[in-house]
């Protein structure tokens, strides 16, 4: 049987594929810069970022710990930022406090992709293509919570997976996509991630992950410690 589970941790049973979703702002951070063309390599820790940088020539460090941009940092976690930027020469060293954490965390764990609101179809797409038959869908829990946008996001691709035959593996996932399969993407607005980026002035990353749905066929897979582009098929 092929199956899909949604949570914030991985399942107890083997997967064969792991999707990681964080929507404000890492993974969309993420996808952005690998769908410019330009190298991405998400870490776990400050001291890792700064390791990371110091051994690829030219990096950039973006990112942030606590929704601050550490000292030193190029850039923040900013997906609006790194669109912006025209030195794609410049690999990218990203930093946030769950998103690349959890990548991090899983890599070791099948197949490792991560997912957006821009690449949610694509990616959907690619574990098809892939054969994968027990997936997990991973929200980046922020400050211990499920978040709606991520919520949204893992349906999104836990909905397409469905359709073509997957099942939930629990009761939780079932739910889930009973209440997200048909909101529109302006339901993440109710979220505690959503009204902070207002109110801290990033207002644009925002505008950015509304504005940007689905818009990519590509979909991105950890190899190593960079992010890669695999194409939705």
């Amino acid at each position: 049987m092929r199956w899909i589970k949604i949570d914030t941790a991985l399942p107890v049973e083997p997967v064969e594929a792991v999707v990681v979703v964080d929507v404000i702002r890492a993974m969309t951070t993420a996808v952005t810069a690998v769908a410019l063309g330009r190298r991405c390599s998400p870490v776990p820790s400050l001291d890792a970022a700064r390791a990371t940088a110091r051994r690829i020539p030219r990096s950039l460090l973006g990112g942030e710990l606590g929704g601050q941009r550490p000292a030193g940092f190029d850039l923040d976690n900013s997906p609006a930022e790194i669109n912006r930027r025209g030195d794609l020469e410049r690999p990218l060293v990203l930093l946030s406090s769950s998103g690349t954490r959890l990548l991090h965390e899983v890599r070791n764990r099948g197949a490792v992709y991560a997912a957006c609101l821009r690449n949610a179809a694509a990616t959907a797409a690619q574990l098809l293509f892939d054969r994968h038959r027990h997936v997990a869908i991973l929200g980046a829990a922020s400050r211990g919570q499920f978040r709606e946008e991520d919520q949204l996001c893992c349906v999104r691709i836990a909905a397409l997976l469905a359709r073509a035959g997957f099942r939930p593996r629990d009761a939780k996932t079932a739910t889930l996509i009973e209440r997200w399969r048909a909101a529109p993407t302006d339901a993440l607005l109710v979220s505690p991630s959503a009204r902070w980026l207002v109110a801290s002035g990033q207002g644009d990353d925002l505008e950015f992950v509304r504005r940007h749905v689905d818009d990519l066929a590509l979909a991105t897979r950890l190899r190593g410690d960079d992010l890669v582009g695999i194409g939705g098929k």
